[in-house]
């Protein structure tokens, strides 16, 4: 059962010592979310968010992203354009918990919304958390995965796809063989957030300002928090965070664009094993369809191959559609 508002700002107060809460409001994607979530104005001016989970994967996901905000201390932050929120206290509920943090000021932007200026700032913003030392992730106890382990378990995903007899052949050549180049997996590991989406984004006046849901902080492969700026068909977007993400970088890492683009093909093929594992038939034929459409945008994997020579050229919308669907039946 949803939780009004209201009664999150009451959590909040038992939550936070001392929080006089004086006006509260939904905040949120409302019943379609995984939790119950609220905006609230303290007496003294400063707003915060209280969240409660609706279902044991959100309890879990809340669970480490409160170790990842804890892992963040207060001197990695400094080394970040943008905020982190701040946990502030946690009540129990019902054999799960209430939680609040400091609000991080900023607006969402939708994928489809987001524009060249934008762009450039969200290259710098991934690239901040990519020159994290990786050490604190290291010492909190987090994933520290290597080239060869995010190797692996890409093919572990192919191979889970290739298994339900879905996949159309073409895709699957294309896919093994962005594996077997091996210069397109000589890259050094660096901090990740590992789930981003235009969602995890804050932005005011075309800055990012702040991101949201570090759940997935890891040490890993940088393509993976950059694949989902590939389903924008915005004029330049992608190619703007991309070069914004490269300059701040260095350029260092060559073939990151050619990485992502693999993960956001094996998007689909991820979508295809939850609908499997779900035994959710709308979600099998969804997915089948978009390798259909996939395989009709790169043509096959002699003509627009991921590999070092060349570089792809599609553009994957259906991705972004993909994120809508997933979010809806969650």
């Amino acid at each position: 059962m949803a939780r009004s508002h209201l009664t999150l700002a009451a959590l909040a107060t038992s939550a936070v010592p001392g929080l006089d809460v004086v006006s509260a409001s939904t905040f949120g994607s409302g019943a379609h979310g995984d939790f119950d979530a609220a905006l609230l104005t303290g007496r003294d001016g400063r707003h915060w968010i209280a969240r409660l989970p609706r279902n044991e994967r959100a309890e879990a996901e809340q669970s480490a992203d409160l170790v990842a905000l804890r892992a963040l201390s207060a001197g990695v932050r400094t080394r970040l354009p943008f905020a982190v929120s701040t946990f502030a206290g946690q009540t129990p509920v019902n054999g799960t918990r209430a939680i609040v943090y400091e609000f991080v000021y900023g607006s969402k932007v939708p994928l489809s919304s987001i524009d060249a200026q934008l762009a450039d700032s969200i290259g710098r913003a991934v690239a901040g958390i990519h020159g994290l030392p990786t050490s604190f992730v290291a010492d909190a106890g987090l994933p520290v995965m290597t080239a060869l382990e995010c190797l692996r378990s890409s093919i572990t995903i192919m191979d889970r796809a290739a298994a339900t007899g879905l996949v159309p052949g073409a895709l699957l050549a294309r896919w093994e063989s962005a594996t077997e180049e091996s210069k397109l997996w000589q890259f050094a590991p660096t901090v990740i957030n590992g789930s981003l989406s235009a969602d995890s984004f804050l932005s005011a006046n075309d800055q990012v300002t702040g991101i949201l849901g570090w759940h997935d902080l890891r040490v890993g492969d940088p393509a993976r928090d950059l694949f989902w700026l590939l389903g924008s068909t915005g004029e330049n977007v992608s190619e703007t965070g991309f070069d914004a993400y490269n300059a701040v970088r260095g350029g260092g890492d060559r073939q990151v664009r050619q990485r992502a683009m693999l993960y956001a093909e094996l998007e689909i093929a991820k979508w295809l094993l939850h609908g499997t594992e779900t035994r959710a038939t709308e979600i099998v034929d969804d997915a089948v369809e978009m390798l259909h459409g996939l395989l009709d945008s790169v043509h096959n994997d002699i003509m627009n191959p991921i590999g070092v020579q060349t570089m792809p050229t599609m553009a994957v919308d259906e991705v972004e559609a993909l994120l809508a669907r997933a979010e809806r039946t969650s």
